[in-house]
């Protein structure tokens, strides 16, 4: 089997609640989703998708793919996508780091491949060890009554698990944290989400000021050791996203014991393959994860809901139904959210295909 032809296609994706706010001033209205789709001579196809949470969002850019795959599609073309070992060393031989861009050509492998094997990409990572991943939902820096709001209307469609987001004022943010965790029932679980937004003094104000509270302390500040330093005063678990960038990053924070939970968003990562690798690493050292993306509509969705299937039940803090934060849309398929947890397809490969009346034309095509 050899690939043909590789396009890329580019979206839009607008917030399902107009805005969505995170971090320190950062607001998403609409998210620009790159697509790429990868044809082979046997007939089968395979996609995979990046979406940035806004652009410059760990130094991702939603032009960086069709980029990459200007240098890159020559390099592929002719290769057969069900190596996926070989297709992961090609592309970083192209071009070091920029995992993010080679992200969507990985995953559209690993879909082929699934579709070659007639296996579901879940079972070709591992098997499924968690049938239905717990999701969390965000909520975004809104007035308290729509955080109230909001909060209520997921618990009612079966979320138990709550992001609120803050890392602006830190002040307002001890509020809105002692708020939304005061809401939360039996069983709930909530972070506070800052996005590296705190300064270490003011993040470790809040940790001060909300040491009574039972939630988790996620990515308070930029740097790994950043938060290392709010680690040492805060009382709450911390969950590290942002500086969760790769199996040595991974090395350090076993090492370390730097937090409890790592969050996993799987282009920050390099692709699946990657993220594969670090998850196992971690898990085997004890450590739970989050499977999530950067942002995505419903083939990013397809990808993160595969990875989680196939992580232990107990070592999976949660996932999220990221096609469900848009109003348009990426594939046609996918995951199923229902009852507040995610369920993977059992079909081949990942069980989303291109939604090209969505995506339109291709922004660049290559082909042998």
């Amino acid at each position: 089997m050899k690939i043909t032809r590789i396009r890329v296609f580019k979206t839009d994706l607008p917030y399902v609640g107009g805005a969505y706010l995170w971090g320190a001033g950062n607001a998403i209205t609409v998210a620009r989703a790159s697509v790429v789709v990868i044809d082979t001579d046997a007939g089968l196809q395979g996609c995979g998708e990046f979406t940035p949470c806004g652009e410059n969002y760990m130094v991702a850019h939603s032009e960086g793919v069709e980029a990459f795959a200007r240098l890159a599609a020559n390099a592929l073309l002719g290769e057969d996508p069900r190596q996926v070992a070989r297709i992961e060393r090609i592309m970083d031989h192209v071009v070091q780091g920029h995992g993010y861009a080679k992200a969507p050509f990985d995953a559209a492998c690993w879909d082929i491949l699934g579709k070659a094997c007639d296996q579901p990409v879940w079972m070709m990572i591992g098997g499924k060890l968690t049938d239905g991943a717990p999701m969390y939902r965000v909520a975004p820096q809104k007035a308290t009554d729509e955080t109230v709001a909001e909060m209520k209307r997921y618990r009612d469609q079966g979320y138990r698990q709550f992001q609120i987001k803050v890392g602006s004022d830190w002040a307002s943010d001890i509020d809105r944290i002692r708020t939304g965790v005061s809401l939360l029932e039996p069983g709930e679980k909530a972070m506070a989400d800052a996005n590296q937004g705190w300064r270490v003094d003011n993040a470790i104000r809040v940790a001060r000021a909300t040491k009574d509270l039972d939630y988790i302390l996620e990515q308070p500040c930029r740097t790994y050791e950043e938060c290392q330093q709010v680690r040492r005063v805060a009382e709450q678990p911390m969950k590290l996203d942002e500086c969760v960038t790769g199996i040595e990053a991974a090395q350090r924070i076993v090492a370390d014991r730097g937090a409890e939970i790592c969050c996993l968003k799987i282009s920050n990562l390099g692709g699946l393959s990657k993220a594969r690798r670090v998850r196992d690493y971690l898990i085997d050292n004890r450590i739970p994860v989050v499977s999530e993306d950067t942002w995505g509509g419903e083939i990013t969705s397809a990808v993160v809901a595969h990875f989680a299937a196939s992580t232990p039940e107990e070592y999976l803090q949660n996932t999220t139904d990221l096609m469900n934060y848009n109003t348009a849309s990426t594939g046609v398929g996918g995951p199923i959210a229902k009852a507040g947890r995610l369920f993977a397809t059992d079909t081949p490969g990942l069980g989303v295909a291109p939604d090209f009346d969505s995506l339109g034309a291709p922004v660049a095509e290559y082909a042998s």
